[in-house]
């Protein structure tokens, strides 16, 4: 399989604008409706977070579904109104109701779960979860996942610097940037759809993507130095196209393999690791899209533009010696009459 990698890079451009800019979007209505670019799950925001799933053993338990609605008075009736209130499902194909609200004491979590209780059904004991974090603590863990991520892109950018040229290092930084913008664009719009929040994991898992993408934009950059070492001359939109064609069966095996198992994490894990490996799929497909349709056309766009001024080649220089004239007598001292 042979791209024409140059010739359609406007195709390929306009594929990752689109998304980045659905996600923009999402990103702004989110930022108006909920006070964040993305819905912070518990661990950013503080709270407290309780999940109860109904006790379906007992007869006539679990014949009427949950209704958010019903729900909502309840909390509204609490003083809790402002809470938020989602239905997942849980195991057992059992519903699970999942409350996020202000931090509660003991005395008003037993409180509401009773009421809640009277109002839909009991719950299973087992099955409850409570977790509670304090809004100063999950400041400080949003504010050093943001230190990381911003750590981490500059480290990538110095490090390509002295490993490449400047362009080289730009433009891979601008594919990282690009994979990190549509994946919290993604999520943007889940938030507003289906209500996913972020967490600590979400935070490790655009890390995680930004070590994938990096790896895969060196591999074509090292390709396309090479090519450029051994054919200085060679255009340099060939160079770049044979660079991601060479190694295009790679980087697909790579993602495939890569994005396999996580595939079987999301579609038969557990409620935590099944977004975790969500936010590593969209990533790695959006850093191997990026890899091959964005860092390596950009490169090529901007030397096309800017070529490079490459080293004279060296010139035997010989020098001319002047034959001697046929008019002048040669004289041979070793011979002469003179005495």
């Amino acid at each position: 399989m042979k791209l024409n990698l140059i010739k359609q890079r406007s195709l390929w451009w306009g594929i990752s604008a689109t998304f980045i800019l659905a996600g923009i979007i999402a990103m702004v209505i989110s930022t108006a409706q909920l006070g964040a670019p993305l819905r912070l799950g518990l661990d950013f925001v503080g709270g407290t977070r309780l999940q109860l799933q109904r006790d379906c053993t007992q007869p006539g338990n679990c014949d009427e579904p949950i209704e958010t609605s019903v729900v909502r008075e309840v909390m509204t009736a609490q003083g809790l109104g402002e809470s938020s209130i989602q239905i997942i499902q849980g195991g057992g194909d059992q519903p699970v109701l999942s409350i996020r609200s202000k931090t509660l004491d003991v005395e008003e979590r037993t409180q509401l779960e009773t009421v809640l209780e009277e109002t839909i059904g009991t719950f299973e004991p087992k099955s409850t979860q409570i977790d509670t974090v304090g809004p100063t603590l999950g400041r400080e863990l949003l504010a050093s996942g943001l230190l990381a991520l911003l750590l981490a892109f500059v480290g990538i950018l110095i490090y390509l610097t002295f490993r490449f040229q400047f362009d080289y290092a730009f433009f891979a930084f601008i594919a990282l940037f690009h994979d990190v913008l549509i994946t919290v664009g993604i999520f943007a719009i889940l938030g507003l759809v289906v209500g996913l929040e972020v967490n600590t994991l979400f935070i490790v898992a655009l890390l995680t993507i930004i070590g994938f993408s990096v790896n895969d934009t060196v591999v074509i950059y090292d390709r396309v130095r090479e090519v450029i070492k051994l054919n200085p001359k060679q255009p340099i939109n060939q160079v770049v196209e044979g660079a991601v064609n060479q190694t295009l069966t790679r980087s697909i095996n790579t993602t495939l393999t890569t994005i396999l198992p996580l595939l079987a994490i999301f579609l038969f894990g557990g409620e935590t690791l099944k977004y975790f490996a969500l936010t590593l799929i969209i990533g790695f497909i959006s850093g191997a899209y990026s890899s091959i349709f964005i860092a390596s056309t950009l490169l090529a766009f901007w030397r096309e533009r800017n070529p490079q001024k490459q080293p004279p080649e060296p010139q035997l220089v010989t020098e001319e010696v002047e034959p001697p004239s046929i008019t002048e007598p040669i004289i041979d001292a070793e011979f002469s009459d003179e005495k």
